[in-house]
């Protein structure tokens, strides 16, 4: 297994083993110092281990090797990964925005919470974005979309957090319509970042790509020594790495080991600067596609 597949890995077991001892920290204050919303707070997190695993199995699935089924690997498993944690994210979110309106119109004065709840409330949040920024710059650094959903969770939830906290401040301050307002915000706010990450993935399994991004690459190709012109560049992405095909005009003239040596060019470019590790490249005389001529 390579170095990237043990960080991806790394990062999914960290968020799984956050979100055990959170969920466990929360439920129990919770239930003890009479907050439901750091009750729900740790629900919440119970469904974000389910997540994670989805997603270390999509990463473990993705490492498997071509077989006759697979040509180009499982890497796509990583995507569909994406896909479910996207789900879950947006079930939460729709979920905390009308638990929010029914707490709204029902506030319960009665009950109010400890003041510890909001201390760890608070504590949870700062854990958890810890924990995110953690995940993103691991994304970032692997270019891993399955890890950066986990993050985009992970913020997600010490968002959550934040509204545990400031629904039972407000609670405490005899404002209790507060902790709805914060809730409503909240799951909107987890609902926008799942659709994100639902759409990135669609466009992403459709074999969709990033215009801009491929007209990038394509100067890289053209300015390439021994290229003459373009006439077609297409990728698409297989999980977290990009599949290339190019056809490019040469001087005819040239031999088949110099006509070669230009695509290895063309192959050292795109690796160095974009790390585009599957590239087609095809060749044609340029001069007879001057003529009309296509071979």
């Amino acid at each position: 297994m390579d170095k990237h597949s043990i960080s991806a890995e790394k990062g999914a077991y960290i968020s799984i083993a956050a979100y055990i001892f959170l969920s466990a920290l929360k439920l129990s204050f919770g239930y003890f110092g009479d907050s439901k919303g750091l009750w729900a707070d740790g629900l919440n997190n119970t469904t974000d281990i389910i997540a994670s695993i989805a997603v270390l199995i999509g990463l473990k699935i993705s490492k498997r090797p071509p077989d006759d089924n697979h040509s180009y690997g499982h890497l796509r498993a990583e995507t569909v990964a994406s896909l479910v944690a996207a789900f879950i994210m947006i079930t939460v979110g729709i979920q905390v925005v009308f638990s929010a309106i029914e707490s709204f119109f029902h506030q319960d004065s009665t009950t109010v919470p400890s003041m510890l709840t909001g201390y760890v409330a608070l504590f949870s949040a700062i854990f958890m974005y810890g924990i995110y920024r953690y995940n993103l710059s691991l994304s970032k650094k692997i270019n891993s979309s399955s890890i950066y959903a986990v993050a985009q969770d992970n913020r997600s939830d010490a968002l959550v957090s934040v509204g545990a906290f400031i629904g039972i401040i407000g609670t405490k301050m005899g404002i209790p319509w507060l902790d709805a307002i914060a809730a409503a915000v909240v799951g909107i706010i987890i609902c926008k970042t799942a659709w994100d990450i639902f759409r990135d993935a669609s466009i992403s399994l459709t074999d969709g790509f990033d215009e801009q991004l491929l007209q990038k690459i394509g100067k890289t190709i053209i300015l390439t020594e021994g290229v003459k012109e373009m006439s077609e560049i297409k990728a698409r992405m297989h999980g977290s790495e990009i599949l290339l095909e190019t056809t490019v005009h040469v001087n005819p003239l040239l031999t088949v080991i110099q006509g070669h040596d230009i695509t290895v060019k063309i192959e050292e470019n795109l690796l160095k600067e974009y790390n585009i590790q599957h590239v087609i490249v095809h060749i044609e005389p340029y001069a007879f596609h001057k003529k009309g001529n296509r071979h």
